[in-house]
């Protein structure tokens, strides 16, 4: 038995005012993933690393923009961050993710960054 397709997006925009992608997919669920927690939870190798694990921790991304999007096929988008980092495709299951599960994601990110504090690392 094969798993249900992933939702489609049915409306990307992106508002650089607000630093935010807006992404309505077409079950329904809108997201608002501001820039700084979309470069943090980059799906590059850069990020995540290349093995198991939570990946690099990325910081002082508070003011990173989007310059630009690029569609890849009918599956992806290509962020092109300020900072310089493009690398790294957000599938339409990545993005999905990154919406449903923003808030955990962020609460642990947000822990991460207070360990290496207290580290002093």
């Amino acid at each position: 038995m094969s798993a249900p397709p992933a939702p489609q997006p049915t409306d990307i925009k992106l508002r650089t005012g607000s630093r935010l992608l807006e992404v309505q997919f077409d079950d329904g669920s809108r997201f608002e993933l501001p820039f700084e927690y979309l470069r943090v939870f980059s799906p590059s190798a850069e990020v995540r690393g290349h093995g198991g694990g939570e990946g690099t921790l990325q910081l002082a991304k508070q003011n990173v923009g989007i310059s630009s999007i690029e569609p890849v096929g009918n599956y992806a988008l290509r962020l092109f961050f300020d900072d310089g980092h493009n690398t790294g495709l957000y599938s339409w299951s990545v993005l999905y993710r990154l919406g449903a599960d923003r808030e955990a994601n962020w609460a642990r990110y947000l822990e991460r960054c207070a360990e290496q504090m207290k580290s002093g690392k």
